[in-house]
């Protein structure tokens, strides 16, 4: 079971990353939140999307040869934006808004989530 999760949300960092890296501007504008945190910038775009290919691929890479602590490393960056997006959550009072639930489900969720099964990984 741990195994498929972490698979899923490896592939759902790939599909970020790739998103991110070939079509950057509909990435930016489409994204809930992004465009307050500042002007559109392909060079800091490109490099997130090679952070959430590497995720992808270490995460992928731990399920694969069943090893918790690549994994956690896999998971480690995205777990700690998805704390990120918390304080950034807090900071607008935890509204219950479209971004809140954005972060929540696209951000948070799945990072924690990967980062809890990868502890579950048997090496």
């Amino acid at each position: 079971m741990a195994k498929i999760i972490i698979g899923l949300i490896a592939a759902f960092y790939f599909c970020i990353a790739l998103y991110m890296w070939f079509v950057p501007l509909p990435w930016y504008n489409n994204t809930p939140g992004v465009t307050l945190t500042g002007p559109f910038n392909i060079h800091f775009v490109r490099d997130v999307a090679l952070v959430f290919l590497s995720s992808a691929g270490a995460l992928g890479y731990g399920i694969w040869k069943n090893n918790a602590a690549v994994a956690i490393a896999g998971a480690a960056w995205p777990s700690m934006h998805g704390v990120f997006h918390l304080h950034m959550w807090m900071m607008r009072d935890f509204s219950l808004d479209y971004i809140a639930a954005s972060d929540i489900s696209l951000v948070m969720f799945p990072a924690w989530v990967a980062l809890y099964f990868s502890f579950k990984l048997k090496e």
